[in-house]
């Protein structure tokens, strides 16, 4: 099979603009994405509707492409890059931009749901909580949870807990359940893209404000892989700082 690396990438971040081209340790934040995952894919490329995003990555020997501004989410911009990059890609995978020190073994984990499990269509990773991460981060509305079957195959996200669990004190439900983090990347098979880019907006994804529930409504099955791995993931200036503290700490 052959799998293709889309990294979205905007720089009229909300939160915070110019975001990919952070310094982290003398590199560019795109770029370290692009360093990390390259090893691991048959191709990489990012996605962008910025010229200044688009010459930073010619710069360091990426492989860019131009899209449309008009974008709401990073799916769509996956299939318009994936669409004028051509070729026979099996797999389209998005790659968060934001997380400069993702792992080469959580791509190999999603390149593994569709070699081992030749039907899936669409693949994603979770975490699971431990008690050390505490009952305030399993409560957090800005981290997704998702429940699944025994095949591995995500039933539900929610911003909410889940599963209840029914007759147990709520500090003992680290110790008593098992709960998943949903990791926010995702591999498609290239004609599945294409069809989930059409779909509009469902009920439950505007309740939860979780676009993959659009998927699930629609009765496309998402399959899981379960990860160990904590992603660094940079939303604010904030972010980036103790970002860049780590790195220093690592390299120490």
């Amino acid at each position: 099979m052959k799998f293709l690396g889309l990294i979205p990438a905007r720089y009229a971040s909300t939160r915070f603009p110019g975001k990919p081209l952070a310094d982290i340790g003398g590199q560019l934040m795109i770029q370290r994405v692009y360093e990390q995952v390259k090893p691991c894919l048959n191709e990489v490329w990012v996605a962008t509707d910025d010229e200044r995003i688009e010459q930073a990555v010619i710069a360091f020997g990426g492989k860019v492409v131009m899209t449309s501004d008009r974008h709401k989410s990073g799916t769509d911009r996956c299939l318009e890059a994936s669409q004028k990059i051509g070729g026979d890609f099996d797999v389209v995978i998005n790659i968060q931009g934001d997380e400069p020190f993702i792992q080469a073994k959580q791509i190999e984990s999603l390149k593994n749901c569709f070699i081992q499990k030749p039907d899936t269509q669409i693949a994603t990773l979770v975490k699971p909580f431990t008690i050390k991460d505490g009952l305030v981060a399993l409560q957090n509305p800005n981290s997704p949870k998702v429940v699944v079957n025994l095949s591995g195959q995500a039933m539900y996200f929610s911003r909410s807990v889940i599963p209840y669990l029914r007759g147990i004190e709520q500090k003992k439900w680290l110790e008593k359940g098992c709960f998943y983090k949903h990791i926010g990347i995702y591999a498609y098979r290239r004609e599945t893209l294409a069809e989930i880019a059409l779909l509009p907006q469902s009920p439950m994804e505007l309740a939860e404000s979780l676009e993959q529930l659009r998927w699930l409504e629609n009765g496309y099955q998402i399959q899981t892989a379960v990860t160990d791995i904590e992603n660094l993931a940079v939303d604010t200036p904030e972010d980036l700082e103790r970002i860049r503290e780590y790195l220093k700490r690592r390299l120490a």
